[in-house]
């Protein structure tokens, strides 16, 4: 089972960047998805975005798409979020996620927690206005 931990996160002005980093550990797999998600008080869980281990394959959220980028190192285990021009609205709790693609990985649903069995605590990104 593969263990994530978060880190990165902080307080920054709007339009600023932060660059948050997954770092995974234990067995890990090439057929894992790493996705970050994120959670605002009163809101649900919603999706960012997600990398495919094997081959790289990137999936955003609509939120995000063109202001975040997820990068892979996989030499040293880790996925990274790099967030450009934040906003107040970007606040929030945000969580790697991983989980095993079964099935036609074309049909493996990125965007959907439910897909995902492994979580880190979380870290905290205020955007103040």
């Amino acid at each position: 089972q593969v263990q994530l931990v978060e880190s990165g996160g902080g307080l920054v002005q709007a339009g600023g960047s932060l660059r948050l980093s997954c770092t995974a550990s234990g067995r890990t797999s090439s057929s894992y998805a790493t996705g970050w998600f994120r959670q605002a008080p009163g809101k649900e869980r919603e999706f960012v975005t997600a990398v495919r281990w094997s081959g790289g394959s990137t999936y955003y959220g609509d939120f995000v798409k063109g202001r975040f980028t997820i990068s892979r190192d996989n030499a040293k285990n880790t996925v990274y979020l790099q967030m450009n021009a934040l906003k107040p609205e970007d606040t929030a709790v945000y969580y790697c996620a991983a989980g095993r693609v079964v099935g036609p990985s074309a049909m493996w649903r990125d965007w959907d927690k439910s897909m995902y069995e492994v979580w880190g605590q979380g870290t905290q990104v205020t955007v103040s206005s």
